[in-house]
């Protein structure tokens, strides 16, 4: 295995002994730069530099259309006991196509492709494209600026998470009606602005072979996927949606990658990228490999590769995938299937470690980017300090509250009195860590029902319902994601084969649900106590939170400075309460800004003002009255 060099190498000197150190190390957070393939001049001449790790390989070469695939016409020259194989071919440029030709011990020569290349090929293509992705000119500079100094937690953050593959589709034969990245830019932009999202999370751009992993399962992972177009034109869609003012997180995928013969598995005829015992390095659930996060260099290619994205894309987050199965060595396996850590636990501690080295370097050199956890089990403190123990993750998605939300969303309404807990059970660990409140595309799939389908009763009954669960969620502390579709009342599970039916829009209640969800994007954006106090019980305030028989919710969320703060009601049942009454904090008026019947007031239509009286109602000094009609909301401003 690779280890620190103990005698010179006569080579290109393009890979120093320093950059071998502190690969080795773990720690050359660049090494992209420098592994792959790059255009230099060497020798005064112009060409290709090509630099691979594959420390068991017998040789390795490069092959490709510019030598025929032969694997003795360009051989690489191993440097030092790096197990890093060189070689520089004059006068090959951009655009070529080409793969790695590794002897393993046994004599068998492996194609592989570039695990550090820049462009691949579309699929079922398997080859890695040279590429330079150094001449993009970025005109996002007030949007890095002000990222930099940006607290996340203290911000609004509602998320569209989208495949872009599925979000549109064009009427062309050309990649099966994919958009490009900067036709999705401008539809996207516009689309997201108007509804009012501050963020999108992107599913699958790193490539991947096939489409039904939805891009999680990587071959390529510094390659933006080829199905919507070229490194150079994602630079240009990160670009556009910055100028617009949306931030973009990607979903991506440090737990397993597949076992596809171009890909990691065996890279150079042994595991290298993957644990070696199969309790360890293997998934039985998913079939895939899991990486091996002791070897440094394994751990220096994935923390570079997150720095990667940030820098040279200027993503603003990633959403890091499946943390569960990277903790727990026996997440997914049956006892004899997994291999206990040193003290006999079920924890993975190189793991643990890659995290907190991970989020500690994002932290330091991502100019103020955010890593995400989706971590569905109780492991404490993910959004926590590393010094203090935690895992450092800026946040984390709370699946916990997602599924007691649906388990309550899906009852028929005469039940929900007997689960009023479900809706409240959030609250009393919403400080514990930094959440996202999250409908994701995991929720929409695999006979799970679409969102609007989940919902109960009639078809204006599920529409209702949507509109009320969702005010319930804007009004949850906890920043926000939505999956495409699930605004407008998509009728069908998502699939990633078609695009969505957008012309339901068009449709009188789903185009109602989509100007109701609208107006929520746009009050949570606009008020302050929507998202300042996100993890703090001075942002929140129950009202009631024990209605059981009448299935309905009130609480206040307040901002800092405790002004403008907002009052919800939320009706989870089709009975009508033209009596109702609440109890309120303060005296003075409570201008009704929402309700599920009108969606969100202008000031010129003269919402209703109620004034507080003085009576002691629900525990609060002062009430008012409010005729909640079926499935009723209210969302009133006070100060």
């Amino acid at each position: 295995m690779a280890g620190k060099d103990t005698k010179k190498t006569v080579g290109t000197g393009i890979i120093s002994e320093m950059d071998r150190y502190l690969f080795g190390e773990g720690t050359h957070y660049e090494i992209y730069n420098k592994l792959g393939a790059h255009p230099v001049t060497y020798r005064k001449k112009k060409g290709m530099y090509f630099a691979v790790w594959a420390p068991h390989a017998l040789s390795v070469s490069v092959t490709g259309d510019f030598n025929h695939w032969d694997p003795e016409a360009n051989p690489m020259k191993l440097l030092g006991t790096s197990g890093i194989y060189e070689c520089f071919i004059p006068d090959l440029g951009q655009g070529e196509l080409y793969k790695y030709a590794v002897t393993a011990q046994s004599g068998k020569v492996l194609f592989k492709a570039d695990p550090y290349a820049f462009q691949a090929e579309f699929r079922p293509g398997t080859a890695s494209i040279t590429c330079d992705i150094s001449d993009f000119k970025w005109t996002d500079d007030t949007w890095m600026k002000k990222r930099e100094t940006r607290v996340p937690v203290e911000a609004p953050m509602s998320i569209y998470e989208v495949h872009i593959g599925s979000w549109k589709k064009k009427n062309r034969p050309e990649k099966e009606g994919y958009y490009t990245y900067k036709e999705a830019a401008h539809e996207l932009a516009e689309y997201v602005k108007d509804m009012g999202y501050t963020h999108v999370e992107l599913m699958g751009i790193a490539e991947h072979p096939f489409d039904g992993s939805w891009g999680y399962q990587v071959t390529g992972y510094y390659a933006p996927t080829s199905r919507y177009g070229t490194p150079q034109e994602f630079m240009y869609f990160v670009n556009y949606l910055h100028k617009k003012e949306i931030g973009v997180i990607l979903d991506w995928v440090p737990a397993h990658f597949p076992r596809d013969a171009h890909g990691l598995a065996d890279f150079d005829g042994q595991p290298l990228y993957e644990y070696a015992d199969s309790r360890k390095g293997e998934h039985p659930d998913w079939g895939t490999k899991v990486f091996d996060y002791e070897k440094h260099e394994v751990s220096n290619f994935l923390i570079a590769n997150a720095l990667y994205w940030i820098r040279e894309y200027h993503v603003d987050g990633l959403r890091v995938d499946a943390v569960a199965s990277m903790l727990y060595l026996d997440y997914g396996r049956k006892d004899g299937q997994w291999l206990a850590n040193k003290y006999g636990g079920n924890q993975n501690l190189e793991a643990i470690e890659f995290f907190r080295h991970l989020n500690n370097t994002v932290k330091a050199r991502g100019q103020g980017a955010m890593i995400i956890a989706e971590e569905s089990t109780a492991w404490p403190a993910v959004t926590g300090s590393t010094e203090d123990g935690g895992l450092g993750f800026t946040f984390k998605w709370n699946m916990g509250w997602m599924h007691d939300f649906l388990e309550y969303m899906k009852l028929d309404p005469y039940f929900r009195k007997y689960n009023h807990n479900k809706m409240t059970f959030g609250l009393t660990y919403f400080t514990s860590e930094n959440f996202i409140l999250v409908l994701s595309h995991d929720e929409v799939v695999h006979l799970k029902c679409s969102m609007i389908n989940k919902m109960p009763g009639y078809f204006v009954d599920k529409f209702a319902n949507l509109k009320v669960g969702y005010t319930f969620m804007f009004g949850h502390p906890g920043k926000k994601l939505l999956f495409m579709g699930q605004d407008f009342g998509q009728l069908h599970e998502w699939d990633e084969k078609v695009s969505l039916d957008w012309y339901l829009a068009e449709e009188e209640e789903h185009k109602s649900l989509q100007a109701y969800v609208r107006d929520l994007l746009h009050i949570y954006q606009k008020y302050p106590c929507m998202y300042e106090c996100d993890e703090s019980w001075d942002g929140f305030q129950w009202i009631n939170a024990n209605d059981g028989d009448r299935s309905i919710f009130t609480f206040i969320r307040h901002a800092k400075d405790q002004k403008k703060s907002l009052l919800f009601v939320c009706n989870f049942t089709p009975v009508d309460r033209p009596d109702y009454q609440l109890g309120v904090p303060k005296k003075g008026n409570y201008t009704l800004i929402l309700d599920n019947k009108h969606g969100l007031y202008q000031p010129s239509e003269k919402p209703a003002v109620l004034r507080a009286v003085k009576e002691e109602c629900d525990g609060q000094p002062y009430m008012i009255k409010l005729p909640l009609s079926a499935y009723g909301t209210a969302i009133l401003r006070f100060t």
